[in-house]
C-alpha cells in the first residue's frame, strides 16, 4: 500500500517533455488542422495517438465523498488516477479523459476544459471528461455537514492540464482496435415493492417483493491503442455499474475498477487505461436476486478479475485500423427541473435547523431534506437546466456521453436506435446532472425518485436524451466521407441557476 506521502505525488505514465515541444507541437497540429483540403485529402495525415496517466489523490484527513455520511478518509487504498486518450486524424482532435472521482459539476468540468484547452490547442468541447464514479474526495455538496473540497479541486485543474499536454506531447502515428463482448458486473438495484412503492436496494426475499423496476445492462468494451508497430500505447473499456464496494467508509478507493488496471498494467505494461461508466443510474455491482455475499474485498477481486478478463479476451481477437473514421458533435439540451412542494420544504428546513443546534440527524432523512433545500436556493428562481450530450465516433464504435446517472432502459434504447456497429452510452460526463429516472422510478418514489438537487430533472429528460442523441448519431454515420457534420453550440455554455 502506498504511502500517504506518496500518494500526493502526481506521477505520469509515458514520455515526459518540456513546455516548450508541447507548444510546438501544439502549434504544428493546429497547423496540420488547418491544411487545405485538397493537400489532405491526396496527402492524408496519419491518425495519431496520445495517451498519459496521472495520480490525483487527495489528503489522508480530507472528507471522503458520501451523501448521507460524513467521514475523513484514514487510509488511501489504491491511487486514484486521470487517464486521458487523444486521438487525431489531421482534421478532427479528441481528447477523452477518465478521472477516478464521483462526479465534476458543469461550471467546474467547463473552467478545467477551457484551460487544458489553453494549454494544448485542443478545442475545449473537444475535450471530454468522464468520471468513474468511485470514492474519492468531496467535490460535489450531497452531505449537509460536509462542505466541497475547493483546494482540491484547484490541485485537479493543474493536474488535468499537465496530463493534457502529456498526451499531445506523447502523439504519435497509430491504429484503434476494438471489441464489444459481455462482462455482467451489475445488476438492477431498483425494487419494486406490493404496495406500489420502490426503493433503492432491499431483501428480495421478503414476502412483499414484487420485482425489479428495471433492466441492467452486461455490454462491455473495450477499445485498444497501439503505435504502427502493434505496441500498446493505451486501453479503453466501457461497463455499467455503481463502483461503491467501499460507500460509507473511511477509505479512498478505486475498488474493482483500481483492481482491473492493476491486472491490465501487469499482462500488457505500464500503460495508461481508462474506465467509461455506463447508463448506471439504476445499477450497482450486488445481485439483489442472487447476493454473492463475499466481503468488499472479495468483491473487489471477483469483479476486477471478471472485467479484466473479457478485456484480454477481446484483445486477443482485436483488428486494428490505421484510419478510423474519427468525429464528434454535440449538443447542450435544456431540460426543466422539478421543485420541491412547498410544504415539504418547510419540514426540510426543521430537519436540518435540528442538525445545525446539534442533533445527529444522518442517512436519508438528512440527504433527503438538504437535497430539498438546496435544489430550490439553488433552481427555485430559474428551473431549467443544461444537459451536455456529444456523439463520438471511433470507426465502428459510437460513444455517447451525458452527464447523468441516467437509468439503464434509456441506455438500451439509445443502443437500440444506433446505426453503429458498437454503441457505448457513457455517464457522468461533461459536468453532472444528477439521477434521470424513468416514469416508473418517478412514479415508484424513494431515493432517485423523489425530487432533491441531485433527482431534479424533469420526468421526460432521459426520454428527451435518447431523442437527441438518436438523430446525432445518424447524422455521424450518414454524412461519413460526404463532408463536416456541424459542430455543437458555443464552448461557453453554462447551466443557468448554478
Amino acid at each position: 500500500m502506498p504511502s500517504g506521502e506518496s500518494m500526493t505525488r502526481r506521477r505520469f505514465v509515458g514520455h515526459v517533455a518540456t513546455a516548450a515541444i508541447a507548444a510546438a507541437w501544439a502549434g504544428q497540429a493546429a497547423v496540420s488542422l488547418a491544411a487545405d483540403d485538397d493537400t489532405e485529402e491526396s496527402n492524408p495525415a496519419p491518425f495519431r495517438i496520445g495517451a498519459a496517466s496521472c495520480v490525483i489523490n487527495p489528503q489522508i484527513g480530507d472528507w471522503v465523498q458520501a451523501a448521507g455520511v460524513a467521514k475523513r478518509a484514514t487510509e488511501i487504498r489504491d491511487n486514484l488516477e486521470a487517464n486521458g486518450l487523444y486521438l487525431s486524424d489531421g482534421k478532427k482532435q479528441i481528447l477523452l479523459v477518465s478521472c477516478d472521482l464521483g462526479v465534476l459539476t458543469l461550471p467546474r468540468v467547463i473552467a478545467i476544459r477551457e484551460a487544458m484547452g489553453r494549454a494544448t490547442a485542443i478545442p475545449p468541447r473537444d475535450i471530454i471528461i468522464a468520471c468513474t464514479h468511485t470514492r474519492g474526495p468531496s467535490v460535489f455538496r450531497s452531505n449537509y455537514v460536509m462542505p466541497v473540497d475547493d483546494a482540491y479541486l484547484d490541485r485537479l485543474q493543474g493536474w488535468l492540464v499537465e496530463l493534457a499536454q502529456q498526451t499531445i506531447q506523447s502523439a504519435r502515428p497509430g491504429k484503434i482496435g476494438w471489441g464489444k463482448g459481455t462482462a455482467q458486473i451489475g445488476f438492477n438495484r431498483r425494487l419494486c415493492w406490493a404496495d406500489g412503492t420502490h426503493t433503492m436496494h432491499g431483501g428480495a426475499t421478503r414476502k412483499d417483493f414484487a420485482g425489479l423496476e428495471g433492466p441492467d445492462d452486461p455490454q462491455h468494451l473495450a477499445l485498444f491503442a497501439a503505435d504502427t508497430d502493434g505496441k500498446l500505447i493505451a486501453v479503453l473499456h466501457h461497463n455499467t455499474t455503481h463502483p461503491t464496494l467501499f460507500w460509507g467508509s473511511s477509505i479512498f478507493s478505486v475498488g474493482f475498477i483500481g483492481e482491473a488496471r492493476r491486472i491490465l498494467r501487469e499482462e500488457l505494461g505500464n500503460i495508461p487505461t481508462l474506465f467509461l461508466n455506463g447508463a448506471q443510474g439504476d445499477i450497482a455491482c450486488r445481485n439483489q436476486l442472487q447476493p454473492h455475499g463475499d466481503s468488499r474485498e472479495q468483491a473487489v477481486q471477483r469483479l476486477g478479475r471478471l472485467m479484466t478478463d473479457e478485456t484480454l479476451r477481446l484483445y486477443e481477437d482485436v483488428r486494428y485500423h490505421d484510419r478510423p473514421v474519427l468525429d464528434h458533435i454535440y449538443e447542450d439540451l435544456k431540460v426543466k427541473v422539478r421543485l420541491p412542494k412547498p410544504e415539504r420544504l418547510v419540514e426540510d428546513r426543521k430537519v436540518l435547523a435540528r442538525i445545525d443546534a446539534g442533533e445527529k440527524i444522518r442517512g436519508m432523512q438528512m440527504i433527503m431534506a438538504f437535497g430539498a433545500v438546496q435544489l430550490q436556493e439553488v433552481y427555485g428562481e430559474n428551473p431549467v437546466d443544461t444537459l451536455p450530450v456529444h456523439a463520438v465516433r471511433i470507426g465502428d464504435v459510437a460513444l455517447v456521453t451525458q452527464p447523468c446517472e441516467l437509468y439503464c432502459q434509456f441506455g438500451l434504447d439509445i443502443k437500440r436506435r444506433s446505426p453503429a456497429p458498437i454503441t457505448a452510452v457513457v455517464g457522468l460526463a461533461d459536468g453532472y446532472c444528477g439521477y434521470c429516472p424513468t416514469i416508473y422510478g418517478l412514479l415508484g418514489g424513494g431515493y432517485s425518485g423523489e425530487p432533491i438537487y441531485w433527482t431534479r430533472l424533469e420526468p421526460y429528460a432521459g426520454y428527451r436524451i435518447v431523442e437527441t442523441v438518436g438523430p446525432m448519431l445518424n447524422r455521424l454515420w450518414r454524412q461519413a466521407g460526404v463532408g463536416p457534420v456541424p459542430t455543437g453550440r458555443s464552448n461557453d455554455d453554462q447551466a443557468p441557476g448554478r
